[in-house]
């Protein structure tokens, strides 16, 4: 798969999984354009690319859940690129805790972050994916949800949302040239995870690296008669 000449922007690319979403992409040619809020993620992203790849890897400070900030981001990439091939929703968080121990902040707070800033994303590249008669959103929802589970029911809210979303928006573009799928990942073998669970069996827990092969696939054009599904992984 070639991504050469395209255009990428991954919301969530200081993460462990951005990182890894970021890297594939650019290994495979593309212009990854990513916003942020703080810089140690991408410092570390930077250091693990070749020259080439860190050319043409793009970051401008941006809340991925804030509508103008992500607005204007993407008009820069325009102006800057002249067009916006692939969106990679991948920004998110996580929060325990039942309904009647979860506070309506923190409702607001998971919803923002895993909910909110995927309808953000996709309403700032949307028009020009349209214009262009082609495009890839490829959203990040969790394996965790399908069915949900008790103990974290903001957080399996908004990541429900991300995939009924990602249906409904596949149904609205279909015949169009642009796709719209998500990818649930399981429990993923990170830094955070790691230490949020120190004495946990890693054995089934699945590689960012895995995740992002997967991801890429849905951005490519090798996978445009696939939209709409949400793939666990």
């Amino acid at each position: 798969m070639s991504f050469a000449g395209r255009v990428a922007v991954v919301t969530g690319g200081a993460g462990a999984l951005g990182q890894s979403i970021c890297r594939r992409l650019l290994a495979a040619g593309a212009t990854v354009c990513v916003p942020h809020r703080g810089s140690d993620g991408l410092e570390a992203l930077r250091g693990r690319l070749g020259d080439a790849e860190r050319a043409r890897l793009h970051v401008a400070p941006a809340d991925a859940s804030d509508e103008a900030a992500v607005a204007a981001f993407v008009a820069g990439v325009l102006e800057r690129h002249h067009r916006v091939d692939v969106l990679v929703n991948a920004v998110g968080g996580f929060a325990g805790g039942d309904l009647a121990s979860t506070p309506l902040a923190e409702w607001e707070r998971m919803l923002r972050l895993n909910l909110i800033s995927v309808v953000v994303g996709c309403r700032a590249v949307l028009p020009t994916m349209l214009a262009a008669g082609h495009g890839r959103i490829v959203n990040i929802a969790s394996r965790a949800v399908v069915p949900p589970a008790g103990g974290f029911i903001a957080y399996t809210v908004a990541k429900a949302g991300v995939i009924t979303l990602t249906q409904a928006l596949a149904q609205e573009v279909k015949g169009r040239g642009i796709t719209v799928n998500a990818v649930l990942p399981g429990t993923m073998d990170t830094p955070a995870n790691r230490a949020a669970m120190p004495g946990a069996d890693r054995s089934g827990w699945v590689s960012t690296d895995t995740v992002a092969g997967v991801v890429g696939y849905l951005a490519s054009d090798e996978a445009g008669g696939v939209s709409g599904a949400a793939i666990p992984v």
